[in-house]
């Protein structure tokens, strides 16, 4: 089958510019010895390529594989058999989840017995491989985007696999060696010639199948290339002894005598219980070693969540199984090798106090909001626990006039509200929000407490909830608490403050720049200088009222995606403003979760002077755009590194602050694949004219008239606000940050955790 037919040299230009740069390894993951079988750093193993983003085992999800890892990565091919014995490299037996089979045979569905059960489909068997130089590989994962399915991207060989691409790691996966024996085809027959052919390298041989390894065991025994168990489900039937798995693990010393290493699912390993909390690992990589078996991890993917307690972070993930101080598997099976070879090479052995290698400021979104409800004392601690640099209150005012952190004026966006005695304060105020709400200038302190809070979920129409066991912990803050807390935390570089609705609220009688400004009096903001306090908002009235009074920094924040800003609404903002506070697409702009280019937005704020911070940074994958890989750290590095960006906005502080902590940045030219910023627009142009989404209307720019706001009036008497309750008492930082750190540290240890 001809290799490279289909391929255009347009995708292989933009494939290189994917990656960008050359792979250097770094020495850097050697520092600490790995407690791997071997001692060496653990194996990324790609399974199909990077399936994750392109069709699995297509050259071109091999080739983008090879870029974005370290140089002994190892290029993982379901093999399957064609009527005519021809071996290709494709997930499964069946054809028609991962190609276009049933556009190109629409009467080819059969149905054969698959290890007893009866199966339908297209299956390989059925065709020769000349049959097959006319189906294409599609994207077999649903919840993936099938937008690069227009290429043509052709079922490879393995011998094409090993031709074009010379890897210098080959696994070939056998998962079906008795289905093809009863179609008259031999598995073993093909291993033994392709492992005959010089022009093919061939590393490990896997299969669940412990006869076929058996069978095939005495002509590689003094081969280079290993013999590896593939472990399946706990309760499924190995079909050669018809034992489960779970008790062929008991017999590793029998395994041994045929294979050096086992593959073994995740949970396996780091089993989770049915609310998706981890538990304590087994012993199964460390009886294994005994044994002088490597052992293999599979299932990793970036896009499906295994446990809450990584955030939905996948870095977080991988460095629980080679990084967790007790043990370290040999290698790890993934659709997204760049995540593995970024926490293999760059974050593994690093240490929650590792130096900052980039100046970025992290700045809290709710606190740690992604971990718990926002704006409680628990997601606060959380985020200073996690390294955040900048703790943020958004201002609310209650009925009393008291200021509070809250992350939404709406108490139904952040409490229980609408399900308790209060839900009758219903109502709709245009001015602040569309639809109704209850807000907390409708409720006293007293009452605003007594609400249960709400972890917010952004993505729950995609079923990804957050920390759900911890989904209403937490007590919410008055601003002066939040001070208290704040100061008393030596790590912070600062704090900002966020106010919207002030007009509006001044209409009503509360007039809360004057309350926060009291609040910041009383707790001697105006005098330190430890901690810089920040001031937010996207009434330009509000910033020019506090630059009038104090020296703080003042830091305006742009409510809306732009295409860009003109040069008098720059001016005007510079006039009340050292920072601007800019969204994700207006930097680099969308469509359909695509990277379409990028803006000048960033520079034209440089050369004003003004920093420039972005948000919002979530973990969680369907928050970023496919080009990011469903790995929050390559979106981070690429903010970074290609649009040179001074902050991040984060509901998941830790996530940023190791990131600027790794030890792969600042290498120039050396910098690795995996590493390196993902260039806008680089998969867009992949996109083939039939799956091209509609065209997007370009963002506006912003202009003066965005910008200029009169000044703000005076507050209508109604209410005198205060920094604290009348009659209540304020709490005391130091029982705040007693009492709640234990409750973080629950639920960060409900397993050992690596604090990376």
């Amino acid at each position: 089958m001809g290799s490279l037919r289909g391929i255009s040299l347009a995708i292989l230009v933009v494939l290189a510019l994917l990656a960008s740069v050359a792979l250097v390894y770094a020495q850097g993951s050697t520092r600490s010895r790995w407690q791997t079988l071997s001692g060496n750093a653990p194996f990324v193993i790609a399974r199909g390529g990077f399936s994750g983003v392109f069709p699995d085992s297509s050259l071109e999800a091999y080739r983008f594989a090879l870029l974005t890892s370290p140089p002994d990565a190892i290029l993982w091919c379901d093999v399957q058999l064609t009527k005519d014995a021809a071996g290709i490299c494709f997930p499964d037996l069946r054809l028609d989840n991962n190609s276009d089979i049933a556009d190109f045979d629409k009467g080819g569905q059969k149905a054969y017995l698959v290890n007893g059960v009866s199966t339908k489909g297209w299956f390989s068997v059925d065709y020769t491989l000349k049959d097959l130089g006319n189906v294409y590989l599609t994207q077999g994962v649903y919840s993936r985007s099938n937008k690069l399915d227009g290429n043509g991207y052709p079922i490879m060989t393995v011998q094409d696999i090993s031709t074009n691409l010379q890897p210098p790691g080959f696994w070939l996966n056998i998962q079906h060696d008795a289905f093809y024996t009863q179609h008259n085809l031999s598995m073993k027959n093909f291993i033994l010639s392709v492992t005959r052919n010089v022009n093919v390298t061939v590393g490990y041989i896997s299969s669940p199948e412990m006869a076929f390894l058996q069978s095939i065991a005495a002509r590689f025994r003094r081969s280079t290339t290993k013999l590896v168990f593939r472990f399946l489900g706990q309760k499924e039937v190995e079909p050669s002894t018809n034992q489960t798995y779970d008790s062929l693990l008991k017999n590793l010393t029998f395994i041994k005598t045929f294979a050096s290493g086992i593959i073994v699912p995740k949970s396996y390993i780091w089993p989770v219980d049915a609310n998706l909390y981890l538990l304590s690992s087994t012993s199964v990589v460390l009886d294994a070693h005994k044994e002088g078996l490597e052992v293999f991890a599979s299932e990793f993917y970036n896009d499906v969540p295994f446990s809450f307690i990584y955030s939905y972070d996948p870095v977080a993930e991988y460095l629980q199984f080679v990084d967790n101080g007790n043990f370290s598997v040999d290698g790890v099976i993934s659709d997204f090798p760049i995540s593995p070879s970024a926490a293999i090479d760059c974050f593994a052995h690093l240490g929650k106090n590792a130096s900052k290698q980039v100046n970025l400021l992290v700045i809290s979104k709710n606190g740690a909001s992604g971990d718990f409800p926002g704006c409680t004392d628990l997601a606060y601690l959380k985020a200073i626990e996690d390294g955040v640099d900048v703790l943020d209150c958004p201002v609310q005012m209650t009925k009393d006039g008291t200021p509070i952190c809250l992350g939404s004026v709406n108490l139904i966006d952040s409490t229980t509200v609408a399900q308790s005695s209060f839900s009758n304060l219903i109502t709709t105020i245009p001015e602040i929000t569309q639809g109704s709400g209850i807000f907390t200038f409708n409720m006293s302190w007293i009452d605003i407490q007594s609400l249960t809070p709400v972890i917010s979920s952004p993505q729950s129409a995609y079923q990804l909830f957050r920390n759900p066991k911890f989904k209403n912990s937490g007590k919410f803050l008055t601003l002066y608490d939040f001070l208290a807390m704040a100061k008393n935390a030596s790590s912070l570089y600062g704090i900002l403050i966020s106010i919207e609705n002030a007009p509006y609220l001044a209409e009503q009688g509360y007039g809360v720049t004057d309350a926060v400004l009291d609040a910041l009096r009383k707790a001697d903001y105006d005098e330190q200088t430890a901690q810089t306090v920040m001031i937010q908002s996207s009434n330009s009235s509000v910033l020019m009222k506090f630059k009038t009074k104090t020296n703080y920094k003042l830091v305006y924040k742009v409510d809306e995606d732009i295409g860009g800003a003109d040069s008098p609404a720059i001016d005007d903002i510079k006039r009340f403003a050292s920072a601007v506070v800019i969204s994700k697409d207006s930097v680099f702009p969308e469509n359909t979760a695509f990277l379409t280019g990028v803006t000048d937005v960033v520079p034209r704020l440089h050369n004003a002077n003004l920093s420039v911070y972005v948000q919002t940074f979530s973990n969680e994958f369907v928050s970023q755009a496919w080009d990011y890989l469903s790995d929050a750290t390559v979106e981070i590095n690429s903010f970074y590194t290609l649009a040179g960006i001074d902050g991040v906005i984060t509901d998941f502080p830790k996530t940023s602050n190791r990131y600027r902590r790794n030890r792969c940045l600042n290498r120039g030219n050396k910098t690795a694949g995996y590493m390196s910023p993902v260039p806008p627009g680089g998969l867009w142009k992949l996109i083939t004219n039939d799956y091209l989404p509609p065209a997007k209307a370009p963002n506006h720019y912003l202009n003066e008239a965005n910008v200029i706001e009169p000044p703000l009036l005076p507050v209508a008497t109604k209410t005198t606000p205060t920094s604290s309750p009348s009659g209540t008492a304020t709490a005391d930082p130091g029982a705040i940050l007693s009492s709640t750190s234990k409750s973080i540290h629950l639920h960060q240890n409900q397993a050992p955790y690596v604090d990376s």
